[in-house]
């Protein structure tokens, strides 16, 4: 009876622990030497497909892997991917083997990681690959480059390039963020066309790629793969139906010729692609020493145009916008002038763009509006209380919402922010960066005005002067030269003329040199007012601190002006031209 008693309790025992078996929510099987399944809880079989759920996966690995337990002796830990089409299950999975009743078993238990490894992969491809492209990132071809540099191959060549989208600035404000990456990935794939396995292309910033070429035979066969390359980018890429064109510059160094490291291949790369950018771009070009010697003086020129900023040794000239047929002066352009160590005044040309890059140009647009308050009273007194005075603001700076109202906020701060007119050009007003709809109304309500500077010059047309509210446009002056003498000009000048008229924008004619200009436009056109040295050059504060005071009565003309006095003496190449 007793027995009785005590078998009953072990059978409910045992029931109870297979019943706690079954439902561990880990995996676990037990097999026998040979491989027969002796027990499977529900998690194995879901696991392993063995409840009808899904067609059971392949289990020769993991056959395998407890043939080696039993065979070692000792337990074995082993990730287990499972694949059902595109769908990857992970399981981490330890065989253990044991000794029950004199008979060699083998239990395993398995948990699922497929969550982990799935976050394991994504930060891994967001460490060694593009997240837009998939291309592999810098880290990746550096460390290639690294292992055939590594290699003693006696100097066996390979070719580093790098390549830079052209204006891509700009075709991302014209069309967008969404339209410029979708030209990112359509390029790249253009760009990876032909490549061989042992070639490598990567992207390693916004616009920017590398690309390896291992192994090459010659300069001339890099040349030849580039040159096809470029070709290929010609043709428009369809996006969002939009047609856009791309072209690429690109500079090329070689190992062992322009560097033994991959840094100074990179940077000798990068320097023969600016040579290219500065020279037209849509090409290709090796490295050579002249580059070296070109990066050092520009490298020199940077740290200079810092330190004028942090000195303040940029000044302004003014020069006069004037009523062609009074003579009177309508306003005045605030032209930035930098003084260098010596105390030689450079023109714009010289570090304009520069500072764009460098990212000072903000900064520098600041100095001139401060230097302008500062000047106000002899401003006045020269020119007159009632003339406007004219900013330049870059294209990306009046694309810059945070910019452009913080400097609206300076110009209030001034006083008198009615007199102020900024000067953008019409790439500000036809790209997609919300000019119009955002950024305008903030100067609107100061009463501060618009004016397109050199227009006809940009990206736009006729037709899209239509859509722009602006105050005055300023005909570029390679349309005033000599325009007695071409009528064509003549002919664009007059439908910009009866545009604008139509528009209710007042016409400013720039560069104005020569009496035929003005004579010519007196004659033949309405625009009342020009700009440029048939009239005046610009004049500095000093000197103008050295003028007499003109009266009240003669400030509305320029004729007896200090800043016209001796113009001839002043020529065309002159380092004060605009």
């Amino acid at each position: 009876m007793n027995d009785n008693k005590y078998s009953g309790a072990s059978e409910a025992e045992l029931g109870f622990l297979k019943e706690i078996v079954r439902m561990l929510p880990a995996g676990l099987t037990v097999q026998d030497a040979q491989g027969q399944l002796l027990l499977v809880n529900d998690a194995a079989a879901a696991q392993l497909g063995m409840d009808g759920s899904r067609p059971s996966p392949d289990l020769a690995p993991r056959r395998e892997a407890c043939r080696q337990a039993l065979s070692a002796g000792q337990a074995v830990v082993t990730e287990e991917a499972l694949h059902e089409g595109a769908a990857r299950q992970v399981l981490l999975t330890t065989h253990r083997p044991v000794s029950l009743g004199g008979r060699e078993l083998l239990i395993s238990a398995s948990s699922d990681i497929t969550e982990q490894k799935n976050f394991e992969d994504q930060l891994f491809r967001s460490a060694y690959f593009d997240e837009l492209t998939g291309l592999p990132s810098r880290r990746v071809i550096e460390h290639r480059a690294n292992s055939l540099l590594a290699r003693d191959r006696g100097g066996e060549p390979f070719a580093l390039a790098f390549l830079d989208v052209d204006n891509f600035k700009h075709i991302n404000d014209y069309y967008g963020h969404a339209v410029g990456d979708a030209l990112l990935v359509e390029l790249s794939k253009r760009l990876g066309r032909d490549l061989r396995d042992s070639d490598m292309l990567s992207r390693i910033s916004g616009d920017e790629f590398l690309l390896l070429l291992s192994p090459i035979q010659s300069q001339e066969e890099v040349a030849e793969f580039m040159q096809s390359t470029l070709e290929r980018l010609t043709a428009p890429f369809f996006i969002d139906h939009s047609e856009v064109f791309a072209s690429t510059s690109v500079g090329i160094s070689l190992y062992p010729d322009h560097g033994r490291s991959f840094e100074t291949l990179r940077q000798n790369a990068d320097i023969a692609m600016y040579r290219i950018k500065n020279n037209g771009k849509g090409l290709a070009a090796f490295f050579d020493a002249s580059m070296e010697r070109e990066a050092l003086a520009r490298t020199k020129i940077e740290q200079s145009l810092r330190l004028a900023i942090l000195e303040k040794r940029f000044c302004c000239a003014f020069q006069s916008k004037v009523d062609i047929r009074t003579q009177a002066v309508k306003g005045i352009e605030a032209l930035v002038r930098l003084r260098d160590d010596e105390g030689v005044i450079q023109a714009p040309g010289s570090f304009i763009n520069l500072a764009g890059e460098l990212g000072l140009i903000d900064e520098l647009t600041h100095l001139v509006l401060a230097e302008i308050v500062k000047s106000i009273d002899l401003i006045n007194d020269t020119f007159g209380a009632e003339a406007t005075i004219s900013i330049n603001v870059a294209a990306k700076q009046a694309g810059n919402p945070e910019f452009m109202r913080s400097f609206a906020k300076a110009l209030d701060n001034t006083g008198f922010p009615q007199r102020f007119m900024i000067e953008v050009t019409e790439d500000a007003f036809v790209a997609k960066n919300h000019f119009q709809s955002e950024i305008l109304p903030m100067f609107r309500k100061l009463g501060v005005g618009i004016s397109i500077d050199d227009f006809g010059t940009g990206y736009s047309s006729l037709s899209a002067l239509a859509d722009i509210t602006a105050d005055e446009i300023k005909i570029d002056r390679s349309f005033i030269t000599d325009i007695h003498k071409r009528p064509r000009s003549q002919g664009i000048l007059r439908a910009i003329e009866s545009l604008s008229e139509a528009l209710g924008m007042t016409v400013i004619a720039e560069g104005l040199e020569s009496y035929e200009e003005l004579a010519y436009l007196q004659a033949a056109t309405k625009i009342r007012y020009a700009q440029g040295y048939y009239f005046s050059r610009p004049i500095f504060l000093e000197e103008l601190k050295l003028a007499t005071p003109v009266s009240s009565e003669s400030r509305p003309g320029i004729a007896n002006r200090p800043m016209q006095q001796n113009r001839q003496g002043y020529s065309r190449a002159s380092a004060y031209r605009r």
